[in-house]
């Protein structure tokens, strides 16, 4: 680039002393592990990156977000059920290093039924999955036996119907017409200015997304799932006002009157000034004045409501509703559920949850449903600390008087509205310095609606309650949570309860305690673990994986709850509903049906495959880097991941290099569908899927080109005759030719 813009006069330097010796007015060119520039007064140094821009884009790694964000909870560990396409369910035991060809090759080592062995080469990783959390029954299978094929096949029949189930339904949502919304330019900037933050990525195109689908003028079906506290309600706020500036209705339904009062309190302010009239409808709204919202949503004189499910009642009205928001749906029943299937029929829903339920997930996974995830914390978020252990009066003493010593406030929270009696008496011998204040939905509106006025402004220490305050409740001042019998909750309300401190710039603590006499269940075991583990920020999409691992996704059209996760575990079952949405989708667009892509090629040369325990230690790094490779879908994708081992481990052993260069022959031989390569020093012998290649012709020309170095065998094997004496020239050789055939194909 220098010379081409007439720069001659520079030298490469070996050192960083050679570098600043060249003489005045010339350059030096020098290696050096920096990504940008800096100039100081004597000299100026220019990176790769400051004159080409960034050196990778990792574009790979947002194509797969399904498949990640699903193998986020599904690392494999010694002793985990796997899945294998082949061969059904078996365990996995350790990672091997065996002696193939004379190299050194790392494969798993997969028991099944009968203690028989199978081992796979970590190249071909992706033919196993990870079976799940509950493995209680579950039968290994028989290594080559029968009875795996047949389960299989007949999942793939009942996933099938599924499919054309699902795609139907989603097929009649667009076939109908919705309002179209468009954002009135001046006003929309202008409500958008008030909101007191700065947007983080993911939020902007969750919120471009949205207004986007407003503007099809077909239904809009889609799930934001963003962590608690990552900003959800403002892709809800923008939506509602973009409905509600075009004259339709906008209707906010949420889990909890307490939620329902905060909702409103923000909407009523956002939307002051603006010709919108905004409503509450919920146990806390007098019945006088909910007669008269009743009759502005019928009369259209109500254009924004926000409300319980109050909203979902026969009773209910709309003059002319155009979006619905369901807010934190993991808390509706079947029954809310279907009253609000009939209502969204040709109106824009918009579905916000932390955590979704598996079912609701899974649509969103397999394309039924749009997705949008906010991933990026706010600005100066700080990661909750949490701790799990036995109920002890001078821990929770310590932890309600350091946060009122730093000027906040704390949530006590108990499972039951039995325990609240006794947990107070032990607050008050505990702490008698501290005010107390105690909400739950048994009381009566005014008192509820008092006690959290009073609680908000600070006028009580500890908020002693029911966990009526999981769901969206947003205190900044209060950091600390104490959650009494932490064992009798679950996970997604743990998760929840734990977002409601921490939301500002301040470090936010929460203490899950267990009765110290009692030992809790081993599933209660389990949450409380994966409660310590998600300590990330964002990490309310692991915890829907995990959720969706542990429970199972049950039927997506029916109130089942069992689905058919049991037969072939959890990340095969998402694969194969996936591939039967995708050709399901095909067929209706009336494409050629997808391909299954339920094989791997298999590739033998003689050279060593393997990560080295000297390049990186930990085994299970090993293992997340094997499966990652196994993910690689182009070139691209491999020099990206190169590069990101160079950075992380440094440069690249060969047995590494050689990995990945067979990672690049298999992408090359699944477009080719070549199934086997065996290579040795006197050439190729390649084996084709079925005995078919996508392009005959081209090969049988190809061969016959290549007259007395390639042939075809009787048993429709082809043999390429080369002189490749080491297993790098095999490598080599057989990237060329694979490149070459694949062509053909293209």
């Amino acid at each position: 680039v220098l010379k081409d813009h007439g720069f001659t006069q520079f030298s490469e330097a070996g050192t960083w002393a050679d570098a600043l010796n060249v003489p005045q007015g010339s350059l030096a060119a020098i290696t050096v592990v920096l990504e940008r520039g800096f100039v100081t007064k004597e000299y100026a140094l220019i990176t790769e990156q400051d004159v080409l821009g960034d050196r990778l884009v990792r574009s790979g790694r947002k194509r797969r977000k399904a498949d990640a964000f699903i193998a986020e909870a599904s690392q494999l560990t010694e002793g985990d059920l796997v899945v294998h396409l082949e061969h059904g369910i078996g365990r996995y035991e350790s990672l091997e290093t065996l002696t193939v060809g004379g190299a050194p090759h790392d494969c798993l080592r997969i028991i099944y039924s009968g203690n028989d062995k199978l081992f796979v080469p970590v190249e071909n990783i992706e033919v196993l999955s990870r079976f799940g959390s509950e493995t209680a029954g579950v039968q290994l299978d028989k290594l080559g036996g029968a009875a795996w094929q047949a389960r299989k096949a007949k999942l793939k029949e009942r996933i099938r119907d599924m499919a054309e189930q699902l795609i139907n339904l989603a097929a009649q949502r667009q076939l109908k017409d919705a309002p179209q919304f468009i954002p009135p330019d001046g006003l929309y900037a202008e409500f958008c200015a008030r909101f007191p933050y700065t947007e983080t990525d993911d939020q902007m195109k969750a919120i471009d997304d949205t207004i986007s689908d407003l503007a099809k003028g077909k239904p809009m079906d889609r799930l934001i799932c963003g962590d608690v506290g990552f900003g959800k309600t403002e892709v809800a706020m923008r939506a509602a006002f973009t409905g509600a500036m075009t004259g339709m209705q906008v209707a906010v339904v949420v889990p909890t009157t307490l939620l329902a009062r905060q909702h409103y309190k923000n909407f009523a302010e956002r939307l002051a000034g603006f010709p919108l009239r905004v409503a509450q409808l919920s146990r806390l709204v007098a019945g006088k004045d909910a007669e008269k919202v009743k009759k502005g949503l019928e009369d259209g004189t109500v254009d924004v409501v926000v409300g319980t499910h109050a909203l979902l009642a026969e009773s209910i009205k709309f003059k002319n509703l155009g979006v619905l928001i369901i807010d934190e749906e993991q808390h509706f029943g079947v029954a809310h559920k279907e009253r609000l299937k009939q209502i969204r029929a040709e109106v824009h829903v918009l579905t916000l949850s932390a955590t979704p339920i598996p079912r609701t997930l899974q649509m969103a996974l397999t394309g039924v449903r749009d997705l949008s995830i906010i991933a990026t914390p706010p600005v100066d978020r700080l990661v909750v600390r949490t701790f799990v252990l036995p109920f002890d009066g001078v821990v929770v003493r310590e932890a309600i008087l350091r946060e009122r010593f730093r000027g906040g406030q704390t949530f006590y929270v108990v499972p039951r509205l039995s325990d609240i009696d006794g947990v107070i008496d032990r607050i008050k011998d505990l702490i008698p310095e501290v005010t107390c204040a105690v909400a739950h939905g048994q009381m009566s509106p005014t008192q509820l609606e008092n006690v959290m006025t009073a609680f908000a402004e600070g006028k009580f220490d500890v908020l002693l309650s029911t966990n009526i305050i999981e769901s969206g409740l947003d205190m900044p001042r209060v950091n600390t949570i104490i959650i009494h019998r932490a064992d009798m909750f679950g996970l997604s309300a743990l998760y929840q309860l734990r977002g409601r401190v921490g939301r500002g710039k301040q470090r936010g603590y929460a203490y899950l305690t267990l009765p110290p006499e009692r030992k809790p269940t081993a599933a209660a075991m389990k949450r409380l673990d994966v409660m310590q583990t998600l300590d990330s920020l964002g990490a309310g999409f692991s915890l829907a994986s995990h959720d969706l691992d542990i429970r199972g996704a049950g039927n997506l059209l029916g109130d089942e709850q069992s689905g058919h996760i049991k037969e072939v575990g959890v990340e095969l079952y998402q694969h194969l509903l996936e591939e039967a949405v995708a050709a399901a989708k095909a067929r209706a667009d009336e494409e050629a049906v997808v391909v299954s892509d339920e094989w791997s090629p298999q590739i033998n040369t003689g050279a060593a495959v393997l990560i080295p325990d000297t390049y990186v230690k930990d085994l299970g790094a090993r293992m997340s880097l094997y499966r990652r490779i196994a993910t690689l879908a182009d070139r691209a994708e491999i020099d990206a991941f190169a590069a990101e081992l160079i950075d992380r481990f440094g440069d690249l052993p060969p047995e590494v290099e050689n990995l990945l260069d067979i990672v690049s022959i298999k992408v090359l031989c699944r477009k080719a569908n070549i199934e086997k390569i065996d290579a040795g020093p006197k050439g190729a012998t390649v084996s084709l899927r079925n005995n078919t290649f996508p392009n005959p012709g081209g090969l049988v020309d190809f061969i016959a080109r290549s007259a007395g170095t390639a042939k075809l065998r009787p048993d429709q094997k082809i043999v390429f005759i080369r002189p490749w004496e080491t297993p790098q020239a095999r490598i080599k050789g057989l990237q060329a030719l694979m490149t070459q055939i694949a062509q053909m194909v293209a």
